[in-house]
C-alpha cells in the first residue's frame, strides 16, 4: 500500500504534550505497522525517551492474521458488538445524556441496538454504559437473539472500548465499535464494513468531505485550502480483528502513551482505501 502522508497529532492534557508520528507512516503486506514517536515526549515537564533494543522510539504492531482469509463472507454468530453509551453528552445540554433521549418513542441508543442484533454475524452486544441506564437496554433481551453483557465505561474513549473489550468472548473473530449516539446506521453499511474488517484486518465507515475545509495557523489566519478528494470524514462502526486491537492497547500500554483513541491512528494509516460509505449515518449534536 506505500507511503502514507505524514500524520501529526498533537495532545494537551494536564501538562502532558504528545507528538506522532512525524515521519510517514509505513505499512507492508504483512499487515505490519511501523510508526516513528519523536523522542523526548514531555511528560509534566519531564522528558522521556522512548527507546527499545537502542532504536529510539520506534514501535510495531504485527497482527498474525493473514490478509487472504479464504472466504469473503464474514461467518454467522463471529461478531462482537461494542456499543459505547457511556457518553456524558454536556453539549448536549439535556437532562440526561443524548444517547438516551426519546426519538420517537424510544431511546436513540436502542436504534443501533435493533439494527446490530437483527445482523446474523452478530453474536453479541457488549454494551458499555453507567449503570444508571443499564435498564433501559435490559429491557430489550427478550426481543433479541444476541448476548447482552455490559460494562462500565472509562474516562475516555479508548477506555470504554478496552473496558467492552475485556468483555468480549475469546472465540469472536471481528469487534465492531459503535457509538450509540449514531441511530442511522443500516445493515448495509455495518455488512459492509465487516466485510472489509473480515477481508484486511480493519474497516470503518466513513464518507468524502462535502464542506470547503481550511487549514489555519495559531493566528487564525488561513494557510491553505485543503483538497477534499483526499479528505474522509469518520464515522463509526470500526470494526477490527481482537487480535490487532488488543496488540494495540498493549503497545499503548506499554509506552504509557495517551491517545484520543488508538483504533483512529491504526485505521487511519492500514485501510483507509477500504471505506464502505453512506451519507445517513449522522452523529447527534446540538443545535446552535
Amino acid at each position: 500500500m506505500g507511503l502514507f502522508p505524514t500524520l501529526t497529532h498533537s495532545l494537551t492534557r494536564s501538562n502532558l504534550t504528545l507528538l506522532f508520528p512525524t515521519k510517514p507512516t509505513h505499512v507492508t503486506a504483512k499487515s505490519h505497522i511501523h510508526f516513528n514517536f519523536p523522542s523526548p515526549v514531555i511528560f509534566s515537564g519531564q522528558k522521556v525517551e522512548l527507546r527499545r533494543k537502542a532504536r529510539v522510539g520506534t514501535c510495531r504492531i504485527t497482527c498474525s492474521a493473514k490478509i487472504d482469509n479464504g472466504s469473503e463472507t464474514v461467518k454467522e454468530k463471529s461478531v462482537s458488538v461494542i456499543l459505547l453509551a457511556g457518553g456524558k453528552g454536556q453539549r448536549m445540554a439535556a437532562s440526561m445524556p443524548k444517547q438516551y433521549l426519546p426519538l420517537l418513542g424510544q431511546p436513540i441508543a436502542l436504534y443501533s441496538l435493533y439494527t446490530f442484533s437483527r445482523m446474523i454475524e452478530v453474536k453479541e452486544i457488549v454494551v458499555v454504559c453507567d449503570p444508571l441506564y443499564k435498564e433501559i437496554f435490559e429491557e430489550t433481551e427478550d426481543k433479541i437473539n444476541v448476548d447482552l453483557k455490559f460494562t462500565l465505561p472509562g474516562k475516555e474513549r479508548q477506555d470504554s472500548v478496552y473496558s467492552g473489550l475485556q468483555a468480549v468472548d475469546l472465540n469472536s473473530e471481528l469487534v465492531c465499535i459503535h457509538d450509540s449516539a449514531r441511530p442511522l446506521v443500516t445493515s448495509g453499511d455495518v455488512e459492509k464494513v465487516l466485510k472489509d474488517g473480515w477481508l484486511i484486518g480493519a474497516a470503518v465507515l466513513g464518507v468524502p468531505v462535502k464542506a470547503t475545509i481550511k487549514e489555519a495557523n495559531s493566528e487564525s489566519y488561513v494557510v491553505r485550502t485543503l483538497d477534499r478528494k483526499t479528505l474522509w470524514e469518520m464515522q463509526t462502526p470500526q470494526v477490527i480483528k481482537p487480535e490487532l486491537l488488543r496488540k494495540g492497547f498493549e503497545l499503548v500500554n506499554r509506552y504509557l502513551i495517551i491517545l484520543i483513541f488508538l483504533f483512529k491512528l491504526l485505521v487511519t494509516a492500514f485501510f483507509l482505501q477500504n471505506i464502505a460509505w453512506e451519507t445517513f449515518n449522522l452523529i447527534l449534536h446540538f443545535c446552535y
